[in-house]
């Protein structure tokens, strides 16, 4: 705990089993009272390597249910646990996860409701290994985010996110897509209720076994992204009443 606010981490996992001890082992367990890990009908042994680490709460979907869909359940099940702060964290070893003290005591302190680990400050994104066409494509579709939802991210699309309980409760985020597009709806919808996000920065690292989706569910992915960013400025504007908010 921090300040008595329970924290739990949600591991939304698929085919992790190489990753997911690493992972795991960096946790903060001084500061993070609970784990959550769900399996989206992994190909691996990705379920026994979780149980064997002794992690408490394993959920395992029947079918797969996407990356949105997966976060749909880890979100459910941590605020089912009472959680006061949710992390979420891939268990692909892309983001560290030493960086969740601090992204925890930002919300700990009430600074910030929510919290990202943006691969984009600094210089580290390229470094780290972010294929050039990805860097571009981050850079892009951040900047027209941006204008069309009147904020100023550094990035919109990490994986490494901290929440408080109050804006999870506040956001109908179950009724997001289950595919990846999930996220910027989630912060279209935090934004639209008049909720500041801190970054913080995040080394990066793309290896072998880190998650990635190729070029094709890339530009499917952007296409997603402006139609998020277009319906948030109509909603704004009163010009187009969305479901999402």
């Amino acid at each position: 705990m921090l300040n008595n606010k329970k924290i739990v981490i949600v591991l939304p996992a698929y085919n992790a089993a190489k990753t997911l001890e690493r992972t795991y082992k960096e946790i903060p367990f001084d500061i993070v009272d609970d784990v959550v890990l769900v399996d989206d009908v992994s190909k691996d042994n990705t379920i026994e390597v979780a149980k064997q680490l002794g992690i408490k709460h394993i959920i395992r979907h029947d079918k797969n249910k996407g990356y949105g869909g997966n976060q749909k359940s880890c979100y459910n099940k941590a605020l089912e646990l009472n959680a006061d702060i949710v992390v979420m964290l891939h268990p692909d070893y892309q983001y560290t996860p030493l960086l969740i003290p601090s992204m925890c005591h930002i919300i700990a302190n009430e600074l910030y409701h929510v919290v990202l680990g943006s691969r984009i400050l600094g210089k580290g994104a390229l470094k780290g290994g972010m294929p050039y066409y990805k860097y571009v494509f981050n850079r892009w579709l951040t900047l027209t985010e941006n204008i069309l939802i009147g904020q100023k991210l550094s990035e919109y699309h990490t994986g490494y996110r901290a929440f408080s309980k109050e804006v999870l409760q506040s956001i109908n985020y179950n009724i997001n897509n289950d595919d990846f597009v999930f996220d910027n709806e989630m912060l279209s919808q935090i934004f639209m209720k008049g909720y500041e996000i801190a970054e913080i920065t995040c080394p990066t690292k793309y290896f072998e076994e880190a998650s990635s989706i190729n070029f094709r569910r890339s530009a499917q992915y952007g296409m997603g992204v402006l139609r998020v960013s277009l319906v948030h400025r109509f909603h704004k504007w009163g010009l187009l009443k969305s479901k999402l908010y």
